[in-house]
């Protein structure tokens, strides 16, 4: 309403409808009426022309010019230029009987069209009536039957109660392709079988992560670059085993350049009584309320600031009272509990979690406590359990202790993750080979060991990913309260957040202890 942006109740919508109209059909009558009476005017010149036929044709073939023609008519007949100037335009034609009648049936016909909309512009009621006209006009054209039915016990419901509630895998390959797919699609297999096709491959594609999680939970997105993104498990396209899936950035379009996800979590819910730890490549830690990332907006928003050179490489969610071990691609283990980490608001750098040898980074975190079991695995298909306990604590910061011999038949450190007997893994290799298998078919080996196989891989093939199911005790446990392990209620707060300011903590943590001599 006048160039200014309302909300408007139903009653006022039509008002100001049928105002508009009014204005409407008033102009554009009046604009026909000026139309119709210049129309006349010209009419009535040929009509007088017509009457006095002889006379107007001996005028026009005395005058020497055109001028000479016109004024004479105009003297003699009292016309005007425009009803002189059709009069001399027209066409002999037009002088035949039935011609001459079509001028004077024309002529009448204006005059009732000029009486009818002076008429209509004396009275408000028949401008309304003209309005109602048009509209019916419209609804008969281009009306047709309701195509919805209006049901009695009719109930809300949103395009998710469409979705069903499933255990999905996700994978996602290194050059940025992701798919889901039902958790029954994997049989079960004993350690050292050779596994099945997950995902189709080409040479320079492979797959690094993998992990498993409920068609309803969300996801959150964390980048290398320390951004996170938001979506549900279910906008994730569906393939099946053999497909090789979407592009990421199909569904993360304002990734940056040369910036990849390197971890994908599910969440329930985004609370304050929970916090999203993250791990660096250059030894870094940093520990976040979750409830911070609640409010993400669909470009991401900053995580984690990093230095230089740094990459985000994991994150987890913990409850604040759990301890973490940082494992480092070279076979070293820093045990520390996370108390020792002080919350930080998002937009923030971390602080030092464990001391690096030159050479050495950091490739996984584990979130466990002390009578977890601690798997290691390694990139040639080999890897072993320790329990926690094994792993002497130390402050943040310190060198850590050797988890597991690499180099040799090991190789380097892939992934360490908390585990417990009834446990079951899902573990990727680079050329797409998957395998299920229990975690009580790993032997339990002492911390500095070489460890056992636990998956054949072909010449040139190596561990990209492994990712833990859950085990049936907690699955017996959800099903008591009626719903599956993973679904998850509605997130709190409304989206769209600013990035806060980022502040830096201590960089140098606290000092642990160094390494034995082992």
């Amino acid at each position: 309403m006048n160039n200014q942006p309302r909300v408007l109740s139903l009653k006022e919508m039509l008002e100001y409808y049928v105002e508009h109209r009014f204005d409407v059909v008033k102009r554009r009558t009046e604009h026909r009426l000026r139309e119709a009476e210049k129309r006349a005017h010209i009419l009535a010149g040929l009509m007088t022309a017509l009457d006095h036929l002889d006379d107007v044709i001996r005028i026009i073939r005395k005058a020497k010019t055109r001028d000479e023609a016109r004024n004479s008519l105009m003297a003699k007949y009292l016309l005007s230029e425009e009803q002189t100037k059709a009069i001399l335009e027209m066409q002999l034609q037009r002088l035949t009987g039935m011609e001459m009648q079509a001028v004077r049936d024309e002529a009448d016909a204006t005059k009732k069209l000029i009486d009818e909309l002076k008429s209509i512009l004396k009275d408000e009621k028949k401008i309304l009536g003209v309005i109602k006209d048009e509209v019916l006009a419209v609804k008969k054209q281009f009306g047709d039957a309701r195509r919805t039915t209006i049901e009695a016990n009719a109930i809300d419901m949103d395009i998710e109660d469409l979705i069903p509630v499933e255990d999905v895998v996700v994978m996602i390959s290194n050059t940025g392709y992701i798919k889901r797919l039902p958790l029954d699609t994997y049989e079960r297999q004993h350690r050292g079988g050779v596994g099945l096709m997950g995902m189709e491959t080409k040479e320079e594609d492979y797959v690094v992560d993998l992990f498993i999680t409920c068609s309803h939970d969300y996801v959150m997105y964390i980048t290398n670059k320390g951004r996170v993104y938001w979506l549900k498990a279910y906008k994730i396209p569906a393939a099946g085993r053999h497909a090789k899936g979407k592009p990421v950035v199909n569904l993360l379009e304002h990734l940056e350049d040369g910036e990849k996800v390197v971890n994908t979590i599910p969440v329930k819910l985004f609370t304050d009584d929970s916090y999203l730890v993250f791990a660096t490549a250059n030894g870094t830690i940093k520990k976040t309320r979750l409830s911070a990332y609640s409010h993400v907006r669909q470009s991401g928003i900053i995580a984690i600031k990093l230095d230089e050179g740094d990459s985000v490489v994991d994150t987890s969610i913990t409850d604040g009272s759990k301890e973490i071990i940082l494992a480092t691609k070279k076979g070293l283990a820093a045990r520390f509990m996370e108390s020792d980490v002080r919350p930080t608001g998002r937009a923030t750098y971390g602080v030092r979690g464990v001391r690096l040898q030159k050479g050495d980074e950091v490739v996984s975190m584990a979130v466990v406590d002390s009578k977890d079991q601690l798997l290691t695995v390694t990139e040639n298909g080999y890897g072993k359990r320790s329990t926690v306990e094994e792993y002497r604590k130390i402050r943040r910061g310190g060198k850590g202790v050797i988890t597991i011999k690499t180099g040799g038949r090991n190789g380097d450190v892939v992934t360490v993750k908390a585990v417990k007997d009834e446990n079951e893994l899902i573990v990727t290799s680079v050329y797409g080979m998957v395998i299920r298998m229990p975690v009580s078919g790993i032997s339990v080996l002492g911390r500095n060991t070489m460890g056992v196989r636990l998956m054949k891989l072909k010449e040139g093939d190596t561990i990209s990913a492994v990712a833990r199911l859950v085990g049936a005790s907690e699955e017996e446990r959800t099903i008591e309260s009626g719903r599956t392990l993973t679904s998850c209620p509605a997130p709190n707060g409304d989206m769209v957040d600013e990035d806060e300011p980022g502040e830096k903590g201590s960089d140098d943590g606290d000092e642990g202890s160094e390494d034995d001599a082992e």
